[in-house]
């Protein structure tokens, strides 16, 4: 980046055109191959207490902030309460194929004027799990928030003792950029905060290998991959 200095000498950031503050994400459906993303209504929750009872052990709540819950109706309770709000705003990721519910992801810190918008609140069942759905699912919030909607930064938040959420965010592209000490307490006990982002001018190579990962020609007969995300991405570079 070439340095700019204004009538003071004072070092300041390159220009942003045009700019204006961007839309709200819409409730509308996103639509993909395996899966969609449909903004919760309460007819959901209990196909989502079931995908989530296949965690027997509750571990997939750990890092959250909330859960797990005992009943479907304890369920219902939550997430009407939870999942209904605007920022976050929560969507269900429901298989194509069966119409089951999987799992929820949320747009949230929603900020129009400065183009950013955050992912969270992942709770993707063991049904999705390192399945082609949840990367599937992934790539139509980013590309909903870039393409559509025109933001300029897109962020991963999680606990830094996560590790299955760090490494998740290093597949899908986000960039590790630091970690905030002592930023949340939750359940009880301290949070690190680890923060990743994509920027709009890295969406269109992300993009790519996205869409050459998800193309059915990148998985055999048995629905395996043939290539790895990262690999895509790295030989594209």
């Amino acid at each position: 980046m070439i340095e700019r200095r204004n009538e003071f000498g004072q070092a300041i950031g390159p220009d942003v055109p045009g700019w204006t503050a961007r839309e709200l994400p819409p409730r509308t459906i996103m639509q993909g191959r395996t899966c969609r993303l449909e903004p919760y209504e309460p007819r959901h929750a209990a196909g989502l207490f079931a995908a989530y009872r296949e965690d027997a052990d509750g571990r997939n709540w750990t890092y959250l902030g909330y859960g797990p819950a005992e009943t479907e109706a304890e369920f219902q309770t939550f997430a009407d309460a939870t999942y209904t709000s605007r920022d976050p705003l929560f969507h269900v990721v429901v298989d194509e194929a069966s119409g089951r519910e999987l799992g929820v992801a949320s747009y949230l810190r929603i900020d129009p004027a400065n183009g950013v918008i955050e992912v969270g609140h992942i709770n993707f069942s063991p049904l999705m799990q390192g399945s082609v759905q949840s990367t599937e699912a992934m790539y139509l919030m980013m590309r909903r928030v870039f393409d559509e909607l025109g933001y300029r930064r897109y962020e991963w938040k999680c606990d830094a003792l996560n590790a299955p959420s760090r490494r998740a965010a290093g597949r899908l592209g986000f960039s590790y950029e630091g970690t905030f000490r002592q930023a949340v307490v939750y359940k009880g006990r301290n949070r690190d905060t680890a923060w990743f982002s994509i920027l709009d001018s890295e969406w269109p190579h992300l993009r790519a290998a996205f869409e050459a990962w998800l193309a059915p020609e990148n998985f055999d007969l048995q629905g395996r991959q043939i290539q790895r995300l990262e690999d895509i991405r790295s030989q594209a570079r």
